[in-house]
């Protein structure tokens, strides 16, 4: 019948419009990388808003994925600009600072009060503090660093005034120089030898004689300038004229740490 006819091929109609729309709805799955139940979800609230006859046509599938896209796309844009800009501009931690350098070494109390009893302050805290000791010796002890440093002040003077002859024994140089600097070389060595005793006084606390050999270290450079005046009037030489002095001023640390020993014992 027509009737029939008409119902058929309604049917088939409805039949290839629906196999139209699932290959439209993979296009658009594919194209969005969405799951198909999503891409069909939608489609179905778009094509709502459309007319209820209206197929789904390529354009308006294209349309539709572009729509889509555009904010995934501007977000994948913006996504490693931002990113980068994040990595570009990490802080990092600045690098430690350098250890403070140490401090030099404080003069200890006792120290620098029993230097200012002394008539060359400097001297008598630098030749104390020189040695370790002094941060936890008493008085005695303090004495005795002090005739130390000067028998070390004389050995080293008899030690550089004996080398020096030596090296000008080939040279064509004065042989009463060289003799009177031979005999400086010792009185400086016998200086020593004071010294030495005068520490063994201060040992056994006889301060009375660690005075007495401090005083005689103190003397023997003068004879070597004494000689000196009297065979080579004017020829002293500079450096022992020095070597003299820091001698004399360490000897002179030395009775006046003995004479506060002295005074409180």
């Amino acid at each position: 019948t027509n009737t029939s006819k008409q119902h058929l091929q309604h049917t088939r109609s409805s039949l290839s419009k629906d196999s139209h729309n699932k290959k439209q709805l993979l296009l658009f799955h594919r194209a969005t990388n969405i799951s198909q139940r999503e891409a069909s979800c939608l489609l179905r609230s778009s094509f709502q808003l459309m007319a209820p006859t209206m197929a789904i046509t390529t354009a308006t599938l294209v349309l539709l994925v572009a729509t889509l896209l555009a904010p995934s796309a501007l977000g994948s844009r913006s996504g490693p600009s931002s990113h980068h800009g994040h990595g570009g501009h990490a802080k990092h931690s600045p690098p430690p600072s350098p250890p403070p350098a140490p401090a030099a070494p404080v003069a200890a109390a006792l120290v620098r009060t029993t230097c200012n009893s002394t008539a060359y302050y400097d001297l008598c805290v630098a030749a104390l503090a020189a040695d370790p000791s002094s941060t936890t010796a008493d008085v005695r002890g303090l004495s005795a660093i002090a005739v130390s440093a000067a028998a070390s002040n004389a050995s080293a003077s008899a030690a550089a005034l004996g080398a020096n002859v030596t090296a000008q024994g080939g040279a064509a140089v004065d042989g009463t120089v060289q003799a009177l600097l031979r005999t400086c070389s010792a009185k400086y060595g016998e200086a020593r030898d004071a010294l030495a005793a005068a520490r063994g006084s201060i040992a056994q606390q006889d301060y009375d004689y660690a005075a007495v050999y401090v005083g005689a270290a103190a003397e023997y450079p003068q004879v070597c300038k004494a000689l000196f005046r009297r065979q080579r009037p004017g020829a002293y030489p500079a450096d022992l004229a020095a070597r003299e002095e820091a001698l004399k001023q360490l000897c002179s640390v030395s009775l006046d740490i003995i004479s506060l020993l002295s005074a409180t014992s």
